[in-house]
């Protein structure tokens, strides 16, 4: 079975000196965000994750959930119920909610180590708050007066949870052509009639409630996405006044079997006739949603992160245990029978990789939520706007990278074990198959990629894009006369200038042919995020070699920012080169050639 011990230290390094977001809460009116609470929560988080939810994440995937068909009910794995009532009997739920609704008020980013942590130990398990926060935020943006009364103080507490309702069994990504209805009561609700498949949190034994956010649509509603409505559907009735009555006519029909997170429950849900209230405006619920959406994608890139640190961390100590032949330039240890296969470079390739990918991409995570708290609160509207900007041109790269170097640092682990990875014994396999699935929830790689490139750089002419390479110019600027990352310098500056000009060139392509922007998508994302990666790891190397942290620790940075510059940051090449082909080789070949 694989463990987990919190990395607090990096974590830290991380919030505190690279990000600086002890002083932007400060900035922001975040009083009770002192380093004394901030530290207060990653302990004791660490505590309740490394004792109570790692140890379960084997008994998870092993006995899953389980479906009753006559009653609908979902039962959770033994330990799962008991974890989430000592969640909540510790405040955990409410940690970055606002206190006017039960919370505890501190910044997003504040929450952002927690939530790694969670991943880390038990990703399936912490799918169920991660619905919930969703849920909370859409509700708090979006949802009237009473709805928050009523709904936001049970979620927020943790009493109830919540769930996104929007895939249905034939679409997806296309939420055009969804066909769940919305019939309007005389006493101002809605009945919602529909299934909705591959729901996260959908039935559980966790609470007696739980508040689902739907799409559907009213009787009026023009075709495509502008006739979608956002309605919330309690599983137990709830009135204006807030009393509970009878069970509401939504039922789990059933639970998808899955490649991995056999814990979390993966409901196909139907509605009939339930009784529902409308979310803001109608035609409007698919920018209600995208709120959901948008915090979700970035939770999900936190738990790529999370994955890969867990993979990593038991890669590492087996590679320091196993022993397996000698080094090639000699005995490294005489003593034993056989050399630990961290002597061998092939294997430090791979731990080299996770450790650049996981530190970098820790950094890269944590300042999109710190993002989320400036847009949200920074004083000035000038500022806001320029932190929303970036978010949003950040969000789609942090969702999809993170999750990304996930899959690829869970194989990177496993293929440290050697067949011992590929056994369930270890759990190594586990990680691996969970990873899976953050590649494709709240929109696949490739509608990351779309979105990056088609609306945000595209769309909106890029403006998220300047912030970022203006920040990049900044840093170098700053720190050409400084020693510690003179080397990072022209390689940072010669791939801002590269990303510029293939963004130009994608541009003025796509002008001419749509079909351009489809063809270079998922490799502009790609490029991007190993560009932005490598500014975040220039940006580490100043940090450690400013801050207090021990020598060891700063060599650690500044080696594995030589190994990201070297071995890593030359995948842009290419990426570069594809994005560069066009579509030509795309599009040439006939769909009826494929099979040819």
């Amino acid at each position: 079975m694989s463990t987990y011990k919190a990395p607090l230290n990096d974590m830290r390094f991380a919030l505190y000196d690279v990000i600086g977001a002890e002083a932007v809460f400060a900035k922001l009116g975040f009083a009770d965000a002192t380093r004394d609470v901030l530290d207060a929560v990653l302990d004791e988080g660490a505590r309740f994750c490394e004792t109570v939810l790692a140890p379960l994440n084997a008994i998870g995937d092993r006995i899953g959930c389980v479906h009753d068909k006559s009653s609908g009910a979902v039962t959770t794995p033994p330990g799962f119920k008991q974890a989430y009532a000592q969640f909540v009997e510790g405040g955990w739920a409410g940690l970055v909610s606002p206190v006017e609704f039960g919370g505890q008020g501190l910044p997003h980013a504040a929450g952002v180590p927690l939530k790694e942590m969670i991943d880390a130990a038990n990703l399936a398990w912490g799918n169920f708050p991660l619905l919930s926060a969703g849920a909370t935020e859409a509700l708090i943006q979006h949802g009237q007066a009473w709805q928050q009364e009523v709904f936001l103080k049970p979620l927020v507490e943790g009493r109830w949870t919540g769930t996104m309702c929007l895939t249905e069994p034939h679409c997806g990504t296309d939420l055009g052509l969804l066909k769940t209805r919305a019939q309007p009561q005389a006493d101002g609700s809605h009945a919602i009639t529909g299934t909705k498949i591959f729901i996260t949190a959908g039935e559980h034994d966790f609470t007696d409630n739980i508040v689902h956010l739907v799409l559907a649509r009213l009787p009026d509603a023009p075709a495509g996405s502008k006739g979608i409505s956002l309605f919330l559907v309690p599983k137990v009735r709830v009135d204006r006044d807030g009393n509970t009555g009878g069970a509401n006519t939504v039922r789990c029909g059933s639970l998808e079997h899955k490649m991995g997170i056999h814990g979390s429950a993966t409901c196909v849900l139907n509605f009939d006739g339930a009784q529902g209230y409308l979310i803001g405006q109608p035609h409007k619920g698919l920018m209600a949603m995208f709120t959901m959406m948008n915090t979700a994608r970035l939770a999900v890139g936190l738990q790529g992160l999370g994955l890969s640190d867990r993979a990593y961390q038991n890669a590492l100590a087996y590679s320091r245990d196993r022993l397996q032949m000698r080094a090639l330039s000699g005995a490294k240890f005489p003593e034993k029978a056989a050399d630990p296969i961290i002597v061998h470079p092939d294997v430090r390739r791979m731990l080299l990789t996770c450790k650049a990918l996981i530190e970098g991409g820790r950094v890269m995570g944590y300042h999109g939520a710190l993002l989320v708290d400036i847009a949200h609160h920074a004083p000035d509207e000038a500022e806001r706007a320029q932190a929303d900007a970036l978010l949003g041109f950040m969000t789609p790269i942090v969702k999809a990278c993170l999750t990304e170097w996930g899959v690829e640092c869970t194989y990177h682990a496993l293929q440290c074990y050697g067949g011992h990875g590929y056994i369930a014994e270890h759990g190594i396999e586990q990680l691996a198959r969970d990873a899976r699935i953050t590649t494709l929830y709240e929109g696949t790689t490739g509608i990351q990629a779309l979105d990056l490139l088609g609306r945000k750089v595209m769309q909106l002419q890029g403006a998220g894009l300047q912030v970022l390479l203006g920040m990049i110019e900044q840093f170098c600027a700053d720190n050409e006369a400084n020693a510690a990352v003179a080397e990072f310098i022209a390689p940072l500056r010669d791939k801002a200038a590269q990303w510029t000009q293939l963004t130009m060139q994608v541009g003025k392509r796509a002008a001419a042919n749509a079909d351009e922007v489809g063809a270079a998508a998922y490799d502009y994302l790609m490029y991007s995020g190993y560009v932005a990666l490598a500014y975040w790891w220039a940006r580490s190397v100043a940090a450690s070699e400013a801050s207090a942290q021990s020598d060891a620790f700063k060599a650690g940075k500044r080696e594995t920012a030589r190994f990201y510059f070297a071995r890593l940051l030359p995948r842009t090449l290419a990426h570069a080169a594809a994005i560069e082909s066009g579509t030509q080789t795309l599009t040439t070949l006939d769909a009826a050639a494929f099979d040819a």
